[in-house]
């Protein structure tokens, strides 16, 4: 079971006990302990004995209890102790207790209304209106009716059963069988067993025993009893009706028969009715929808009749000769009536159980080890067992040394889900090849399969990748498999099938399709690790970036991309031509939200119609990468997507970045004029280069805090690597530590982070529409360009030029204090400054929350680097003081509590400064924080 349907179960258990999270301790810390106490496959081992006597001691009806436990043990049913082990724990939980007994009253009386109203209506149906007269024969059939309502048990031979029985089968399991001729239905005499049931003799003149002398009514009941253990009826002992369809079958002796051989008699009938159970038991059990390990079964217990009727001919054959009294016969039937009350035992439990395949041998491997202290009880389940075990150790033996599944009748403990396909790795995000194409059903394990049954399941599935693969698999290791009561046998042939198996498919992997440097090739171009091929391409897509996303034309990005990887260090990766243009129709939070389906308040915010986004080539961008089986178990399309989330997010960021630049290459030369109201210029430089500030730190903890740490430890993890599963949870862990620790996860951190890159790219187009408005540049690249057209080298302007371009100066000074002189800039400049230290000091406040919450000091780097100096530490003071000056009741409340909340942050700060840099490696933190408030007011 997944943690997700763990804290979804968790969840409902708490809504349905009325439990809050706030009230003791939350539904995660519950989760995580059932988690951790968790065995996949395992049935958990209990004593049930004291779980027993304590249930049986706190119910006032202990006998209908310890019936019930009977009844259902007796179906072979799994769990049922660590059932009766948990209830005998609810047993000291008084108010867990009072609250399931009210729930159950309410619940009974909201669905015993209608029950007991179409009861009583039914009743009512038969008894006549009040006033009417009734005779005693009206009275009794009335009687007899609604007994029959309430039994609804009908008398019905066995052959009737099986019919019945076997055509249900075939309506219900959608399984290849080949249909049952009609024969098999239309001749009840083929049967071995008693053919019908009668509750009275079928021959009126037959005289009765009792008028018979003692030798002469022994030798009828002897040729009875001969007759009976062939599943033919007698004259004086006959077979009455089934009145279940497993019902043991029950005979009636002539009550004039003398005592003592009526007790001898009465011995040996069980026997009779045991060959009946075990016979009724074959030839049900032989039709196709029961399985092979039935037929097994079947089989093996039809030897053990054939060499019963033999001992029943060899009886006979003393009767004939007058050599066989009842004392004989029972003495000769000892060791038989033991052998077949056996066989009995399991037929019943297999019937009452509805047992096929694996759940069959479970039931045998039970018996067999309970009959520890009888030898030859023991050796008798030990056959039946092996016998029941040749059909599913063959399966078995195919999947581990072959990697192929043949189980038509959907007995083995892996299934097959051939709906999801290998070719789909690449086109659905959830697909689950891997997961789902190959899983294990718990009810088909037996249970001394169950240690194992995770590799079993493995081996098969690594030997199946390499076949697909088109390689012949022939495992060294192959070798007949037999059931034995020493598990470390076969223990040992299926360890080293696995291990052949996951070095062979790790082998074809890690070396002929070079997985490692797939990924390191995914890293370059996803993660931004070559960084001259990405500073290439998008100077080379600057203006398809900046167009609407359905007016760029892929086939001119791809020629593109393939110049830049050609003209850049990226042109020594082998696997290049693989990397691929893609345009997605949603932006980064719509996909994001898309996949993480979250189902919170800012999912909602962030939820857009993909067909109302108007995305340009920036929004829409992303790579693809093309992936052959079977690496693409690995980088199948989840991964791939979580590579995109990871590029869209820092290519953006790198786009903030360039514009942010370009806007210092304006401020750089706006610089070389005189402007007579600098200062309020100089507030959109410092602005910008807080902004600046903040996008590069941000890119360089991803990148180098993030990315390179979790890569790092990835590479370690690979190198002792031992499967492909190890491979599969390595990687994955890796994409989810970079998700999560750059922020892509959390829905209040992402639009946090969202909101200041927007700030920073509205700003950085202000700006630049300001420089334009100036024709700054322009007008310096036109001077530039005719004083380098008039000498081949860098020579001194002449008077004229040196004229021209100071007028021009001039004339744009003039323009642009006209411009920052006005309110409209000043207005703007300053809400530019107000959101973006709004929104920065709301990100470092959540970060430091949930770093203190959840104990991740990783978050927390990215605010040693944007408060190196101690800056925003005041200014989040500040914050936090109005924030409790406004919600608190009291006024001295509110200021000790704001002075210990801002007060806890800088000790905080100061404890971090100290435990990540040495003293000698930075200045004072009082001086620089004098210095960066300064420069930054």
């Amino acid at each position: 079971m997944s943690e997700f349907k763990i804290h979804h179960h968790v969840s409902e258990l708490m809504n349905q006990l009325g439990i809050r999270s706030s009230d003791s301790i939350g539904e995660e810390v519950y989760t995580e302990r059932l988690l951790k106490n968790t065995t996949p496959y395992i049935t958990t081992q209990v004593s049930s004995h004291h779980a027993k006597r304590k249930i049986g001691e706190s119910t006032p009806t202990p006998i209908e209890f310890f019936t019930k436990y009977d009844e259902i043990k007796a179906k072979n049913v799994r769990d049922l102790d660590p059932l009766v082990y948990l209830m005998s724990k609810l047993c000291d939980e008084s108010q867990t207790k009072e609250f399931l007994a009210k729930n159950a009253i309410d619940q009974a009386k909201t669905a015993g209304m209608t029950t007991l109203s179409v009861q009583h209506d039914k009743i009512l149906a038969q008894i006549p209106e009040s006033g009417t007269k009734m005779t005693a024969q009206e009275l009794s059939e009335i009687k007899d009716r609604l007994l029959k309502e309430a039994n609804a048990v009908s008398a019905t031979t066995m052959t009737d059963f099986v019919r019945k029985a076997l055509k249900e089968k075939e309506q219900k399991q959608n399984l290849n069988i080949p249909l049952q001729p009609d024969w098999l239905f239309q001749r009840p005499s083929l049967t071995l067993d008693f053919m019908v049931g009668v509750d009275g003799p079928t021959d009126q003149n037959i005289v009765a025993l009792g008028t018979l002398p003692v030798a002469l009514q022994e030798n009828a009941v002897a040729d009875d009893l001969l007759c009976c253990m062939q599943g033919i009826e007698g004259k004086y002992i006959l077979a009455r009706a089934l009145t279940e369809r497993y019902a043991p079958k029950e005979f009636m002796i002539d009550q004039s028969l003398d005592p003592s051989l009526h007790e001898l008699v009465r011995r040996i009938l069980p026997l009779c009715s045991n060959y009946s159970t075990v016979v009724r038991f074959i030839e049900e059990k032989s039709a196709f929808e029961y399985g092979l390990v039935n037929h097994a079964l079947s089989a093996a217990m039809r030897s053990l009749i054939k060499d019963y009727m033999v001992l029943v001919a060899q009886l006979e054959h003393q009767y004939r000769v007058g050599q066989l009294s009842l004392q004989k016969m029972w003495f000769y039937l000892q060791p038989t009536m033991r052998t077949l009350d056996i066989l009995a035992s399991i037929a019943n439990s297999i019937n009452r159980g509805e047992c096929i395949g694996g759940a069959v041998l479970s039931l045998l491997h039970e018996k067999t080890s309970n009959l520890i202290g009888d030898a030859k009880s023991q050796e008798l389940c030990l056959y039946l067992t092996q016998s029941a075990c040749i059909p599913y150790f063959e399966i078995l033996e195919k999947w581990i040394f072959k990697g192929v599944i043949r189980d038509p009748f959907s007995e083995f403990l892996v299934e097959e889900n051939e709906k999801i396909q290998k070719e789909k790795l690449l086109e659905e995000y959830n697909d689950a090849y891997w997961e789902q194409h190959y899983t294990i059903c718990r009810e088909r394990i037996p249970v001394f399969l169950e240690q194992v049954a995770d590799k079993i399941l493995n081996t098969g599935k690594y030997l199946n990748v390499v076949r697909l693969c088109g390689r012949d698999v022939n495992c060294p290791h192959a070798a007949d498999m037999v059931y034995t009561l020493k598990e470390r046998r076969y223990y040992d042939q299926i360890e080293q099938a696995y291990d052949y198996a996951s070095k062979l498919l790790l082998e074809l992997l890690m070396r002929e399709k070079e997985l490692m440097a797939r990924i390191r090739s995914i890293k370059h171009y996803f993660l931004l690790d070559k960084g001259d091929f990405i500073v290439q391409f998008m100077d080379m897509t600057e203006e398809e970036m900046r167009q609407n996303m359905d007016d760029i034309m892929p086939t001119r990005l791809e020629t593109l991309l393939e110049l830049a990887l050609r003209t850049s260090t990226a042109n020594v990766d082998p696997f290049k031509d693989d990397l691929k243009v893609d345009l997605l129709p949603f932006d980064l939070i719509t996909q994001l939200f898309r996949i993480l389906t979250i189902d919170t308040k800012q999912e909602k915010d962030y939820r857009v119609d993909p067909t109302d986004l108007h995305l340009s080539g920036l929004e829409s961008f992303s790579f693809d990468y093309v992936v052959k089986w079977p690496v693409s178990l690995v980088v199948n399309r989840k991964a791939l997507t979580r590579y995109q989330m990871l590029f869209r997010h820092l290519f953006y960021c790198k786009h903030v970045e360039r514009q942010l630049c370009s806007v210092w290459v304006g401020n750089k030369v706006a610089k070389t004029y005189s402007l007579q109201k600098s200062r309020w210029y100089s507030a959109a430089f410092a602005l910008r280069q807080r902004m600046l500030n903040f996008v590069q730190n941000f890119e360089y903890y991803m990148m180098f805090e993030v990315i390179e740490p979790n890569w790092h430890l990835f590479q370690q993890n690979m190198d002792t690597v031992s499967n492909v599963d190890d491979v599969l949870v390595y990687h994955t862990d890796f994409l989810n530590s970079c998700l999560k620790d750059c922020m892509l996860t959390n829905p209040d951190l992402l639009k946090i982070v969202h909101k200041l890159m927007m700030v920073c790219v509205t700003f950085s187009n202000f700006v630049q529409r300001l420089n334009k408005s100036t024709i700054l540049e322009a007008e310096v690249t036109r001077l530039t360009k005719e004083s380098t057209l008039q000498a081949p080298g860098p020579q001194p302007l002449g008077k004229e030029e040196q004229k021209k371009k100071a007028a021009a100066t001039k004339v744009v000074s003039e323009h642009v204090d006209q411009l920052v002189s006005s309110e409209t800039f000043e207005r703007t400049i300053t809400n530019f400054d107000t959101n973006f230290s709004k929104l920065l000091l709301e990100l470092l406040d959540k970060i430091l929350d949930m770093s203190s919450n959840n104990y991740d000091q990783r978050l927390s780097n990215i605010i040693y680097r944007l408060d190196f100096n101690g800056f925003y530490t005041e200014r989040l003071e500040e914050v936090t003081a109005q924030r409790h000056a406004s919600t608190m009741s009291t006024s001295a409340d509110l200021s000790n509590q704001a002075v210990h909340d801002a007060g806890g942050f800088h000790s905080w700060m100061a404890s971090y400064t100290a435990t990540q840099r040495p003293d000698s490696a930075h200045a004072t933190p009082s001086a620089l924080r004098s210095t960066m408030s300064t420069s930054a007011k």
